[in-house]
């Protein structure tokens, strides 16, 4: 017998349920000090964490929050805390209610979101806030995890992210008192890229759907989002669940995280499950009479729409992008992904169809077509990151002459964090559309020589659809390719702060 063995089988000598001994079986069942407790409260499970803990807490907006390990946090009181979560709550229900008791020193998120009391901390140097791009955050952890300590992402190259600069703090005189530091760059096989390290906590808080007694967990729909990857990067992983399973009941070929990377578990006493926009199907929406700015977008949004292909992947943004898919035609498929983990959404939900655990990365309520997938972020971001996604649309404050985007903050004024778009528009395979109205309030130009405002992405821009046409990069150049038919050219030369090409055939703008 190897001599090994003996000191895996200590822990399974010293248990009372073992009478005898089949190496192979006994191996793999046994019950060890390290097995996960199941404890029987949130207070009890967070008891440990300490003032300056560093905390992954798993969640995408409301969606698939530990909103009773985080319920134990408040009671405790702890504070220092540096919280890595893709975003912090609402400004009274998750994370938001931390920040209110001024529990975290720092956050490290994608998207700050409609939190107020997040962006007004934020701005009045009361919180130190380091904004990272979604899809770097959730591999970051995933790395952190799988015990990579740094990896190269062509995500925010030529960005503040990359650059360093970004503020992290404010003075309380509005100027930057800690600001981000630059990433080593590097070139491969003629594209450039940037490091990023690996993230790893004191504690993991996340939310599953059930546990088994052995400590496996599953998630569900959208709710799996950043959970996946916390419960693996953190020295300590405390899941809340809303069902507590025998062994067998959770297939192993279906278990999402294996018990390994699972401390302590609890079955949470209530979930209220709020959500942020609960968004229903508008069967009368076409009988409405629409305003004149609400025309605009649908012109917008229609042209948009031509962008389609039958059996693309597409990923849309908040807002006007994701109307677009109003006027995907029948005959077409275009399969739609959505960065908080799904492929395949389908359209709003009715009232009796609404489920919080399914949203997607506007927070808003949604179904899912037949065959789609649910998974994780940092298994969305693969699929953004590898070239997989056909189309992005997305919105903009800026476009420059050479294709550069500006979308995520105004500094020392408005901050709403750069979320998934500094990695969809990363991506040398896929096609980048922005819809926009052309001017902003007043006529400013919003389409520049050069974006005055922190960049999203460098030349990364293939198309800007506006209610005044459409521009097109073409070889370095923008290029005017199809104009509206109630706008002249000398209308749109006077609403747009660059010169630009206008195309020997130019057409007018299509509509689908």
């Amino acid at each position: 017998m190897s001599p090994a063995l003996p000191r895996l089988l200590f822990s399974v000598r010293k248990s009372p349920l073992v009478t005898s001994f089949n190496y192979t079986r006994t191996l793999s069942t046994s019950q060890t000090i390290l097995a996960p407790q199941f404890l029987e409260s949130a207070d009890e499970a967070v008891a440990d964490i300490k003032s300056g803990s560093k905390l992954l807490v798993g969640g995408f907006g409301l969606c698939g929050i530990p909103e009773n390990l985080i319920g134990g946090l408040l009671k405790t009181k702890v504070d220092n805390l540096t919280v890595v979560s893709n975003n912090a709550g609402v400004d009274t229900f998750g994370l938001g209610l931390l920040l209110q008791q001024k529990q975290i020193k720092r956050m490290i998120s994608s998207y700050v979101g409609e939190n107020a009391e997040f962006e007004r901390q934020y701005l009045q140097g009361e919180l130190e806030v380091e904004l990272t791009p979604q899809g770097t955050l959730a591999e970051r952890i995933r790395a952190g995890g799988a015990g990579i300590p740094a990896f190269f992402t062509p995500t925010a190259y030529g960005t503040l992210v990359h650059e360093g600069g970004s503020p992290i703090k404010y003075a309380k005189d509005g100027t930057i008192a800690i600001h981000s530091m630059p990433r080593e760059e590097r070139n491969f096989n003629g594209r450039n890229f940037i490091m990023e390290e690996g993230i790893t906590g004191d504690f993991a808080l996340v939310k599953a759907w059930k546990a088994d007694k052995a400590g496996n967990l599953i998630f569900r729909k959208t709710a799996n989002n950043f959970n996946h990857p916390m419960c693996k990067a953190a020295k300590v992983t405390i899941a809340e669940v809303e069902e507590i399973v025998e062994i067998g009941e959770i297939p192993p070929d279906q278990v999402h995280i294996p018990s390994i990377y699972v401390q302590k578990v609890i079955q949470g006493l209530g979930y209220e499950k709020r959500i942020e926009r609960v968004t229903l199907a508008q069967s009368d929406a076409g009988n409405k009479e629409l305003s004149p700015a609400a025309r605009m977008r649908e012109k917008i949004v229609r042209r948009a729409a031509c962008e389609f292909q039958d059996g693309m992947y597409a990923n849309l943004g908040i807002g006007m992008p994701m109307l677009a898919s109003n006027f995907i035609p029948p005959s077409m498929t275009v399969h739609l992904q959505s960065e908080n983990g799904i492929l395949g959404l389908g359209p709003f939900p009715t009232k009796e169809e609404v489920d919080p655990d399914l949203i997607n990365a506007g927070k808003q309520t949604v179904t899912a077509i037949p065959g789609s997938s649910y998974f994780s972020s940092d298994e969305s971001f693969a699929m953004i990151r590898g070239g997989h996604v056909d189309l992005t649309i997305l919105g903009a404050m800026q476009v420059s002459r050479a294709g550069d985007l500006a979308n995520w903050m105004i500094p020392g004024k408005m901050v709403k964090g750069m979320g998934g778009a500094m990695d969809l528009v990363a991506v040398a395979d896929t096609k980048v559309v922005v819809t926009m109205e052309h001017t902003a309030k007043g006529g400013k130009h919003k389409i520049l020589e050069n974006c005055s405002l922190p960049l999203t992405g460098q030349k990364c821009v293939d198309m800007v659809i506006t209610e005044m046409g459409v521009f097109e990069l073409q070889e370095g150049e923008l290029v005017l390719t199809e104009i509206d038919p109630d706008t002249s050219l000398e209308e749109v030369r006077a609403a747009t702060g660059c010169s630009f090409k206008v195309a020997d055939n130019l057409r007018q703008m299509a509509q689908l």
